[in-house]
């Protein structure tokens, strides 16, 4: 049974606080980004993730080598206190958001796309009742 892995980081990306979801399942990893706005409390996140996890749209998932954690609790402690310094996103976790962002851009596009051609179309059948109204017989 292969166990997942579930890691939120909330940090300062001026001007709006944004949370990073990332999840692991199966050695890939794939990616949420969160806006929260003004500074978030620890009960809000919390509240946050209760209610929200399961409507949260994930990248695509990248492969991602997974290292076993040290069971040395200095080491942790190091590990805990690195993870609470101030950084940007990790490559794998960016890579995983570029392809989000660009899964969304095509989706946004063909959307518009269907739109616009639908727009035309109702746009041409209106002047299509124009010219047979025009035309009838008196």
């Amino acid at each position: 049974m292969d166990a997942v892995k579930i890691k939120l980081t909330v940090f300062f990306d001026p001007p709006f606080w944004v949370g990073v979801f990332e999840r692991i399942e199966k050695g890939k990893l794939s990616v949420c980004k969160v806006t929260f706005g003004a500074e978030p409390r620890d009960c809000e996140v919390w509240d946050f993730v209760l209610k929200n996890y399961d409507k949260l749209k994930f990248s695509p998932a990248v492969d991602v080598k997974i290292k076993t954690d040290a069971e040395n609790p200095k080491r942790r402690q190091r590990e805990a206190r690195k993870q609470m310094q101030p950084k940007h996103l990790g490559t794998k976790a960016h890579q995983a958001l570029q392809l989000q962002r660009e899964q969304n851009k095509t989706e946004r596009r063909s959307f518009s796309k269907q739109q616009r051609e639908e727009e035309k179309q109702r746009r041409f059948e209106q002047r299509q009742q124009k010219r047979k109204e025009k035309h009838r017989g008196k």
